[in-house]
């Protein structure tokens, strides 16, 4: 049973989502000339080969970030403004499965469009990545940050009118501050403080430590950022938990 109500979700969310590809191939154009637009003017009329790789790791993040987000919130705003929303919870399945469901759902697409968007600028600018297995375990621990913010913005959907403004507000100050524009060492120390506390900054920081100055994972948790990473990972799991079980409360009792 639990099972079947998961699939069902994943599968649902992934047709709503596939049924309009024209919106999301629009979307992906702008980002990717958006990005190759910015970093040619912050490099004075060239692409800065030296900066092109850490910032594509970044904004890769962002990307992930953006669309997963996009996706399972406004599926929930969608679910309330047509009035489906205590249906869908009318089920003997607990009422996070179907948030599980849905948070597959935008790990699987946001991952697709940061994959293909991130594609896009390697083959155009011949920027190269290098792969190393140490910045396995930081990007993994970044997947789980952006996909517990993911599920936090969710939890906020459920009764907040001006979720709209609020995941504007939030996704692009990740854009600005997580390292997209110019590496993190190129910020004064206050701004990167500021910037660490935000979605996905610690964990681009790690795997830029790892994928581009070498270092062993020991190395980075000595550092200080894996567990900064995985310390903020952990808080912003146990929020997003606890205030989905409020809102989720709240909702249904708006709706009977």
């Amino acid at each position: 049973m639990l099972v079947d109500v998961l699939g069902a979700e994943i599968g649902k969310g992934l047709r709503v989502q596939l049924a309009h590809p024209i919106g999301h191939v629009i979307t992906l154009l702008i980002s990717t000339t958006m990005y190759l637009g910015l970093q040619f003017v912050l490099g004075q009329g060239e692409l800065r080969q030296d900066l092109l790789p850490q910032t594509l790791v970044a904004i890769g993040g962002y990307w992930f970030l953006q669309y997963a987000a996009l996706v399972m919130v406004a599926d929930l705003i969608e679910e309330k403004r047509a009035g489906t929303f205590a249906q869908a919870q009318m089920t003997p399945a607990p009422p996070w499965l179907p948030m599980l469901g849905r948070l597959i759902t935008a790990s699987v697409f946001g991952l697709a469009v940061a994959a293909v968007a991130a594609l896009v600028p390697m083959l155009v600018a011949g920027i190269t990545v290098p792969l190393r297995w140490a910045a396995l375990a930081p990007a993994l621990l970044l997947g789980v940050n952006v996909l517990a913010f993911t599920f936090l913005l969710a939890a906020l959907a459920l009764v907040s009118p001006m979720i709209g403004a609020l995941q504007s507000l939030f996704t692009a100050l990740v854009l600005l501050l997580n390292g997209s524009f110019l590496p993190l060492a190129f910020y004064p120390d206050w701004l990167a403080v500021l910037a660490r506390v935000l979605p996905t900054t610690l964990g681009i920081e790690a795997l830029t430590q790892t994928l581009f100055q070498g270092r062993t994972l020991a190395e980075v948790w000595r550092g200080g950022t894996l567990p900064w990473l995985l310390a903020h990972t952990l808080a912003l799991i146990a929020a997003s938990g606890l205030l989905f079980v409020r809102n989720h409360r709240r909702a249904l009792q708006e709706f009977s």
